[in-house]
């Protein structure tokens, strides 16, 4: 196909990498250049680790650089050889310099609706605060974090039991899709000045983080759905919880009192509602039914299971 979109793609994580798959099977992209973050040890061995990106690039032969800074002249004359129609950047890991801004329209992926949650765990923050609506915004870079004009927003309505995993597939599936449709649809597009009244940000996810104390059943649910895989939720003792249901968001009770046995699962208070925990795993143990748990230590009904 000739009048081929030429792109230098830049994104680390496995979103990105299925932004770049999008683009690489469309016929009329032509991603010329891919940059990403340095490979980086993982896991106990610290085994060095390429991101998804680089290896979905390697895989179709697209010239990657993984520069540690974007300040490097190099870098910057590398992507300016390439004469790019589009720069697209999805959860990249760097904020882009002038230098760069300046090269090509820079076209931006975040998976909330701007100006909300401007940084690093917008998914997660959403879920934290037990939002209706989400979505991905296509967004006309500039110096600034996440701050530019809006070019086109795609929303998804959440349900109420949806997990951060489900939810990151869908807005990745989402993001894909809008990604195409900007670059298509660029020269109709007006861009859209963020209203800075209304801008909030999200900070990145740390391990203590997924503490609860069993104040807020609607804190620890909204905590367990936006922590899944990583963090997860654990009590001040290191016992974490699985498999957990909203029962109740109003009933006064006593932070982790077991109130009944639900099946293999039981019905645990907070000082204000419900929650059904189906599995626990205690500190350096392995996950087990919230019951054997229970019966293993001699927690009875009244009893706390911490």
């Amino acid at each position: 196909m000739n009048n081929k979109h030429k792109i230098v793609y830049m994104g680390t994580p496995h979103y990105a990498r299925e932004i770049l798959g999008a683009l690489i099977d469309a016929e009329d992209m032509d991603v010329a250049l891919v940059l990403t973050q340095p490979d980086r040890p993982v896991g106990r061995k610290r085994v060095m680790t390429p991101p998804p990106v680089k290896i979905l690039a390697q895989e179709n032969s697209i010239e990657v650089l993984q520069p540690a800074t974007l300040g490097d002249d190099s870098t910057v004359e590398r992507i300016r050889d390439i004469k790019p129609d589009f720069i697209i950047v999805a959860a990249f890991g760097q904020i882009l310099p002038k230098s760069i801004l300046d090269i090509a329209p820079c076209i931006n992926l975040h998976a909330s609706i701007l100006p909300q949650y401007r940084g690093a765990s917008p998914i997660q923050q959403s879920l934290l605060n037990g939002d209706s609506v989400t979505g991905v915004t296509a967004m006309l870079m500039e110096e600034g974090l996440d701050s530019g004009d809006i070019l086109r927003i795609k929303e998804f309505e959440i349900p109420p039991e949806m997990r951060l995993q489900a939810l990151t597939e869908q807005l990745t599936n989402d993001a894909k899709e809008l990604t195409l449709e900007t670059i298509r649809d660029f020269a109709n597009i007006t861009p859209i000045k963020q209203d800075e009244a209304k801008v909030t940000h999200c900070k990145k996810i740390k391990k203590s983080d997924g503490l609860v104390d069993f104040l807020d059943a609607v804190e620890v649910y909204n905590k367990y759905r936006a922590f899944e895989g990583w963090p997860g939720i654990f009590a001040e003792n290191g016992l974490k919880f699985e498999d957990l249901k909203l029962i109740d968001s109003d009933s006064q009770n006593t932070p982790f009192e077991l109130i009944s046995f639900d099946g293999e699962g039981g019905i645990v208070g907070c000082k204000r509602g419900l929650l059904r925990i189906g599995k626990l795993q205690p500190s350096g143990k392995k996950q087990m039914s919230f019951k054997a748990y229970c019966v293993g230590r001699g927690v009875k009904v009244g009893n706390s299971i911490i």
